[in-house]
């Protein structure tokens, strides 16, 4: 190791998807990681820092997962890019960690000896030990250094102190300051490479164990054609209930915090346009939006449990079936379940899908799930039109009109995927490893959880507050004429553009202040939350400016309206954000033009058809 206190090595972590790399990544660098894009490309790219306890600075970085450095996909592409210094605007890496998973050398191995065929300095760490020994899974560590020619040591991610032997072996790497040069890989034969991971194998595993018997026993019913797909709905159903159920003591808490505020600024401040734009654009926009966080967490923890446990994969293996049914493959289920929080990382990991046709399909269908955007718009008018009861004592109705909201665009997305699948397709089985099941580790679900706390509040402070910034000025300006027989929003430029629109819109029930909001909302759906807020509260008078939004809207549409815009925002056309990812996933503006027609076009019939038969119903 160099011993200039000031070089700060890179070390690339590598490894199999699954193998506890990113829980890894996660125990290096804690908090002091941050999360962009590689260049020119949509893939992922966490870096992060490490402080030795000689002082040093490591730079780590998490590289996507592959099973090899011989690229198919652009994730392994970007990988095999990096690790071999032919990346344009990555720096080779100092030194590499291949991460493999303990109770499963056989696969893990594989990569080690690609990736020992670079000649840089590498440490291979064994993860998951304590689930090896529990398995009585046996390594001789030493064995395995001397067949590999390089230092093996053995790491347990998600346990304190997890990386130590990992750190120590690193620093005693010959790593030197100056940058290795690009590197040209030589493709060793497949059958080559495995015979020489049956040999080590056969030499430094002295106990290999079969599988676990519990995941075995557990997979029998998660994976039964019926009684695995009535638990998933299950499972997502009891998603959308505490969706509701728990979050609406901290919702409550928010909401009053939010209005003491706005009520203690119009105390101390003195009328006039300053208050206006504090109390009605910043903190009534931005409050409007921000109450929605508890349920946005509950969502997220959710996933992150199902993730982290290793049920993802086998609902991705349970739905091939009915996927392919309408020309998709179950590898499709994990960038669609992505596209519940936003469609942008859903869109990103299509990179996954390895048939272009069927990755294209995949991109074309992501939003139509439901993504957390869209959460503070359904939650608003549920809240507002559906009544807070249950059903047979356990169920809320408004958790059950929230799953029905959910089951919609999920249902659309397939129908629209059976559209665009080729008449003609060949079939290929789905090849895809179950990883076993474990007790989802807390420190991952806690970053997991922060990092979308902190995504949500700087959306909020940011685009939202400035949109709502904007929003608020051309709903003031210019003011009321004198003897105006409407509030002064209804002669402001946002007014006059709503009315504009609401020639289009009123046939699907649509008034003038909701075309307001859905401008703003192009660019982030949950906008359209805080500009409705800030179009109502600018709608009122005197007393009426301290109610909540929830009873202005109650008072002020009819339910075939309410039931109208929840239609629209099923399928409402992307905001601006993923329609600007799709050009550059699919190197072309056909398609996100294509997208954002044929969204609109299915918004304004499913809004319309709602509409129409509402005002049947209820007439």
């Amino acid at each position: 190791m160099h011993t200039d206190p000031a070089f700060s090595p890179l070390v690339a972590l590598v490894g199999n998807p699954n193998c506890g790399k990113t829980a890894l990544f996660n125990r290096l660098t804690g908090a002091r990681q941050k999360v962009a894009n590689f260049a020119g490309v949509t893939v992922e790219r966490k870096i992060g820092r490490y402080l030795g306890k000689n002082g040093r600075v490591w730079k780590i970085l998490d590289l996507p997962g592959t099973y090899s450095i011989h690229a198919s996909t652009p994730d392994e592409q970007i990988t095999q890019a990096v690790i071999t210094g032919h990346h344009p605007s990555e720096e080779i890496p100092d030194a590499l960690v291949c991460v493999v998973d303990g109770t499963n050398l056989r696969r893990g191995l594989r990569i080690a000896l690609e990736l020992r065929q670079l000649n840089l300095p590498m440490v291979l760490a064994v993860n998951m030990m304590d689930v090896a020994r529990k398995r009585q899974i046996q390594i001789d560590f030493a064995a395995l250094s001397a067949a590999l020619g390089m230092p093996v040591v053995e790491t347990v991610a998600v346990r304190p102190q997890g990386e130590a032997s990992l750190m120590a072996a690193l620093a005693s790497l010959p790593i030197q300051i100056k940058k290795h040069a690009a590197i040209d890989l030589q493709l060793t034969p497949v059958m080559e490479l495995q015979q020489q991971v049956n040999a080590i194998l056969a030499t430094c595993v002295i106990n290999h164990a079969p599988a676990s018997p519990w995941s075995e026993k557990i997979d029998r019913l998660i994976l039964h054609p019926v009684l695995g797909t009535a638990l998933f709905l299950g499972l997502m159903f009891l998603v959308f209930q505490a969706v509701f159920s728990w979050a609406q003591w901290p919702m409550d808490l928010i909401k009053a915090s939010v209005e003491a505020l706005g009520t203690l600024t119009m105390q101390i401040m003195p009328e006039g346009v300053l208050r206006d734009l504090i109390t009605q654009g910043i903190i009534g926009g931005s409050g409007a939006v921000l109450v929605f966080l508890p349920q946005i967490i509950i969502l997220f923890f959710f996933i992150l449990v199902l993730e982290d446990s290793g049920y993802l994969p086998r609902a991705a293996f349970l739905l091939d079936r009915l996927m392919g049914s309408v020309g998709l493959s179950g590898r499709a289920f994990i960038p669609l379940l992505s596209s519940f929080a936003c469609a942008i990382p859903g869109i990103m990991a299509t990179r996954t899908i390895q048939n272009p046709r069927d990755r294209l399909i995949t991109i074309m269908i992501a939003p139509l799930m439901t993504c957390s955007a869209r959460l503070p718009v359904y939650t608003l008018i549920i809240a507002a039109f559906i009544p807070q009861q249950t059903i047979a004592g356990v169920l809320s109705l408004q958790g059950l009109v929230l799953f029905l909201l959910y089951l919609a665009g999920i249902v659309s997305a397939m129908g629209v995927a059976w559209v665009m699948k080729p008449r003609h397709k060949n079939t290929h089985a789905l090849m895809l490893e179950l990883p076993d099941y474990r007790w989802p580790n807390l420190s991952n679900l806690a970053l997991g959880l922060w990092e979308r706390i902190r995504i949500f509040v700087t959306r909020v402070g940011t685009i939202i507050l400035s949109l709502m910034v904007l929003l608020w000025f051309l709903s003031s300006f210019p003011g009321a004429p004198e003897n105006a027989t409407h509030p002064a929003i209804y002669y402001s430029l946002a007014g006059i553009l709503g009315r504009a629109l609401e020639v289009i819109f009123a046939p699907i029930g649509f008034n003038w202040q909701i075309c307001i909001a859905l401008v703003p909302g192009m660019a982030a759906r949950e906008v359209a939350v805080a500009a409705l807020g800030t179009v109502y509260s600018l709608s009122q008078h005197g007393d009426n400016l301290s109610e909540t939004l929830q009873p202005l809207l109650a008072q002020s549409w009819s339910l075939p309206t309410a039931l109208s815009l929840l239609a629209w925002f099923v399928f409402a056309p992307q905001c601006i954000a993923t329609l600007s990812v799709v050009k550059r996933e699919t190197n072309s503006w056909r398609y996100p033009v294509i997208m954002a027609a044929y969204l609109f076009g299915l918004a304004y019939l499913a809004s319309f058809l709602t509409y129409r038969i509402a005002l049947v119903l209820t007439s």
